[in-house]
C-alpha cells in the first residue's frame, strides 16, 4: 500500500507526463491547423487547450494542498483553483464563439483544405490523447482532480476521432464544407465543456452546496446517528473541488450528554466516509436554537463596534459563534 506522500508523488509524476504529451499535441494541432487551413483541427486544438488547463489545474491543486494555512488565509490557497477554473471557462467560451463565427463564414465561402495532412495530424493527436489517458488511468479512482482530467482527455480523444473522420471524408469526396461542419460540432462540445466549468466554479464561489449532495439527505444521515436529537444552523458548502465543509449545531440526547465527544467523532467519521466531507465545525447543546430552522438564514446587519471601538457598517453579523471540534 502506497503512503499518502508516495501516492501524491506518483500522481504528480503522471500528471507532469500527461501535461508534456498534451502540450505537444496542442502545438502540433495549432501549427497543423494553420498549415492545412483546417478550422476543425484548430477547433480540436482549442479543446486540447481546455484539457491542458484541466491537467495543470489538477497539478496546481495538489501543490496548493501542501501550502499551510495562515492568519490571513485560514483555508490556505485552495480557492485559487476555483478562480482559475472560472477564468479558464470564460476564456474557452469566447474561443468557442470565435470558432463558431469562423465556421459560419466558411459555410458562406468554403475554403480549400489539405485533407491528408489534416488526417495525419489528427491521428497523431488521437494517439497522444490515448497516451496521456493511459498515464492518468491508474490514479483516476484515487483523486477527484485526476479523474476529472482523465475524463477531459478521453473527451478530447473522441473529438480527435471526429476530425479524423472529417479529414477522410474531405479527402475522398472533396467536400471542403465538411470542415466547418466538423468545427461547429466541436465548437458545441467546447461550449458545453466551458459552460460546465463556468457553472461549477460560479456555484463554488457563491458558497453553493456540493454537486451531487442533497442537503436533506445529509441532515437525515446526521439525525440517524446514535445520540443525536436534532440539528440546527446547518451549512454545507464547497471550499474547492476536493474539500467539502459543513457546520452545524447538534442537539444531543440527554442520555448521551456525558459522551458528547464520541457522538461528534461518530458524526465526523460518517460524514467523511459517506460524503467525503473532511472539514466540519460542530457545536453541541444549542439550547437557544432548538426550535430554529435546520438551515440558518443569514442577514446583513451593521456591526455596532469592533475590538478597537470603531464602527463598521454593512458587515454580515451571524449572531452566534461556532466552536470547532
Amino acid at each position: 500500500m502506497e503512503s499518502e506522500h508516495q501516492l501524491d508523488k506518483s500522481i504528480t509524476g503522471r500528471l507532469k507526463y500527461a501535461i508534456a504529451v498534451t502540450t505537444l499535441t496542442l502545438l502540433a494541432e495549432v501549427i497543423g491547423g494553420i498549415w492545412t487551413n483546417s478550422l476543425a483541427l484548430l477547433s480540436d486544438a482549442a479543446h486540447v487547450f481546455l484539457d491542458l488547463f484541466a491537467l495543470v489545474l489538477s497539478l496546481v491543486a495538489i501543490r496548493l494542498a501542501s501550502y499551510p494555512a495562515s492568519d490571513t488565509r485560514t483555508f490556505g490557497w485552495h480557492r485559487t483553483e476555483v478562480f482559475a477554473s472560472f477564468i479558464n471557462g470564460a476564456t474557452v467560451f469566447l474561443i468557442a464563439i470565435a470558432i463558431t463565427y469562423e465556421a459560419i463564414l466558411r459555410f458562406i465561402e468554403p475554403q480549400p483544405i489539405k485533407s491528408l495532412p489534416m488526417f495525419i495530424i489528427a491521428a497523431v493527436g488521437l494517439v497522444m490523447n490515448l497516451v496521456a489517458a493511459s498515464a492518468l488511468h491508474q490514479h483516476s479512482h484515487d483523486d477527484l482532480n485526476v479523474r476529472s482530467a482523465f475524463l477531459h482527455v478521453i473527451g478530447d480523444a473522441a473529438v480527435s476521432v471526429g476530425v479524423i473522420v472529417a479529414g477522410v471524408a474531405i479527402y475522398f469526396t472533396g467536400q471542403h464544407i465538411l470542415d466547418p461542419i466538423a468545427s461547429i460540432v466541436i465548437g458545441c462540445t467546447i461550449f458545453w465543456g466551458a459552460w460546465r466549468v463556468l457553472r461549477e466554479s460560479t456555484h463554488i464561489l457563491l458558497e453553493g452546496t456540493p454537486r451531487g449532495l442533497k442537503t436533506s439527505e445529509v441532515v437525515e444521515t446526521i439525525r440517524g446517528i446514535e445520540g443525536v436529537h436534532g440539528i440546527h444552523h446547518f451549512n454545507l458548502w464547497t471550499i474547492c473541488s476536493h474539500i467539502l465543509a459543513l457546520s452545524a449545531h447538534i442537539d444531543i440526547d440527554p442520555e448521551h450528554k456525558g459522551n458528547k465527544a464520541e457522538v461528534l467523532r461518530n458524526i465526523e467519521e460518517v460524514l467523511f466516509d459517506k460524503y467525503h466531507i473532511s472539514h466540519t465545525t460542530l457545536q453541541v447543546e444549542c439550547t437557544l436554537c432548538v426550535e430554529a430552522p435546520v438551515i440558518k438564514e443569514f442577514r446583513h446587519r451593521p456591526r455596532k463596534s469592533s475590538i478597537h471601538g470603531h464602527t463598521h457598517h454593512g458587515s454580515c453579523s451571524h449572531g452566534h459563534h461556532d466552536h470547532a471540534h
